[in-house]
């Protein structure tokens, strides 16, 4: 049976390079094999991190497919109020408060995991799961640092055959076929600028930004593993504002607002525009800027190059209930798509700017709102007068969890696999840098460094894994 010892004799992860070596010796769960441990019901046995809040959403969307098999529930807190509808849902499925733990107990019956769990975690699990040859659907921001993604790209491509998801929803949805249509049919072409914009108010943007030190210790809750949650970050004391949702408002557990809803807005915008990593980003408002959680309000320019026949693009980020963009003439109203979910620690503004974007080429501007929502060509005379021209946009064969079990399966390929979103999920990384230093930071995009600011390269990698989990990061570790 293939366990974690299994993978750290076989060698564990290079750093200098960000690349992976050793790893060749870990047979893959290919998805020929998957299908064939699957039988004649054609389901997988998906084992779950992180069962409530999102995670019980995730577990149950899994589930309506019909193919999939809950064969292991893991969460930090299985005593939690919050866990427990989903524990009772599945009394069969084997319980595990550490994900290292399951996978030494029964890597052998699990094909694929399915992990909901705050932005800091996402690396170690999902490296973990890739390098045994496990299937991995992981939530969106892929990862929090620059060089996670970098170490998860690179570990994809080593293990073709292991499925791949990121949770970023819309990418199986009306967005992602249609402009991947309007794009080959020459509608979508010749684009200069993107404004990007989410102005819903955040949990932490009632915190006061004179914050000197992290919250004081509290007592810990007895059915917490706190030091699992806090994975490979450095040690915090346990605070109830890092718990829960609230992790998502600190610059060591999350990434705001730029990585919870830049990858529901800015997904189809960078596949299909092949836009890559940035040149520059630019920090240009941060309002309650602190060393510890992240600004009430932002505007962040992404500058990217021509790539072969297309322009340069540049990409301006607002958040900020504050900060709204402004919109060109003709742009209607900004109404709520009822396929977007509300905003978890906030509320949608109706009377302001819904979260969207607006793409400038050099003939057309086109909007668009979130997660799946479609673009419209804007005035709407412009768009009377195209609508002949436009091409027939195909139905998604599959939604997002779907798509990943029938990849499992051979079936179909994943949508949002790590090797599509990991360039995202670092442009997102950039962002937050900027954001954190309140600068502009100059990227080389060949040799992946910051050359203009020796802090802000440093913070590719962030602080060093906390002792205990540096088997995750480093090569030579045996076991």
């Amino acid at each position: 049976m293939v366990t974690r010892r299994t993978f750290l004799r076989a060698g564990g992860l290079a750093t200098a390079g960000l690349a992976l070596g050793g790893l060749t010796a870990v047979k893959s769960m290919t998805a020929a094999n998957a299908a064939r441990i699957a039988g004649a019901n054609r389901k997988i046995n998906l084992a779950c991190v992180g069962i409530g809040n999102r995670g019980a959403d995730v577990i149950r969307e899994f589930a309506k497919t019909g193919m999939a098999n809950i064969v292991a529930l893991c969460d930090v807190d299985l005593g939690a109020p919050h866990t427990q509808a989903i524990l009772n849902e599945y009394p069969q499925a084997k319980r595990f408060q550490d994900f290292r733990v399951m996978f030494d107990k029964m890597a052998g019956e699990i094909d694929a995991v399915a992990a909901a769990i705050p932005d800091h975690a996402h690396f170690p699990v999902c490296m973990l799961a890739l390098s045994l040859g496990k299937h991995i659907f992981v939530e969106k921001p892929m990862v929090r640092t620059f060089y996670e993604a970098e170490l998860l790209i690179d570990a994809a491509k080593r293990h073709p055959h292991v499925v791949t998801q990121v949770g970023n929803q819309g990418h199986s949805e009306g967005n992602y076929f249609q402009f991947k249509a309007w794009k080959e049919a020459g509608i979508i072409k010749d684009v200069t600028e993107i404004t990007a914009h989410m102005n819903s108010a955040r949990r932490w943007h009632t915190w006061d930004t004179g914050i000197n030190r992290y919250p004081e210790a509290q007592p810990l809750p007895a059915t917490l593993d706190w030091d699992t949650w806090l994975a490979a970050v450095a040690y915090h004391g346990y605070n109830s504002r890092y718990h829960y949702g609230d992790w998502r408002s600190w610059y060591d557990f999350g990434m705001g607002a730029l990585g919870d809803w830049g990858a529901h807005i800015l997904d189809t915008v960078h596949e299909f525009l092949e836009l890559g990593l940035p040149y520059e980003v630019n920090a240009l408002r941060i309002d309650g800027h602190n060393d510890y959680f992240f600004p009430k309000a932002s505007t962040i320019l992404f500058r990217f190059p021509a790539r072969g026949a297309m322009p340069p693009v540049d990409v301006t980020w607002y958040d900020g209930v504050d900060n709204i963009p402004t919109v060109p003439a003709g742009y209607g109203t900004s109404d709520i798509d009822p396929n977007i979910p509300p905003v978890a620690g906030g509320r949608l503004q109706p009377s302001k700017l819904n979260p969207g974007k607006i793409i400038y080429s050099r003939e057309l501007t086109f909007k668009g709102g979130s997660h799946g929502s479609t673009l419209s060509i804007i005035p709407n005379e412009k768009a009377n007068d195209l609508q002949s021209k436009l091409p027939e946009v195909p139905q998604s064969p599959s939604n997002h969890f779907a798509n990943f079990l029938r990849a499992c399966l051979g079936e179909e390929k994943t949508r949002s696999p790590f090797e599509i979103h990991g360039a995202l999920s670092q442009v997102f990384s950039l962002g937050v840098i900027a954001q954190r230093l309140n600068t502009k930071i100059v990227f080389d995009r060949q040799t992946k460094q910051v050359t203009n600011h020796a802090f802000a390269n440093a913070m590719l990698t962030q602080a060093p894994p906390r002792k205990g989990w540096e088997e995750f990061y480093k090569s030579g570790i045996t076991n």
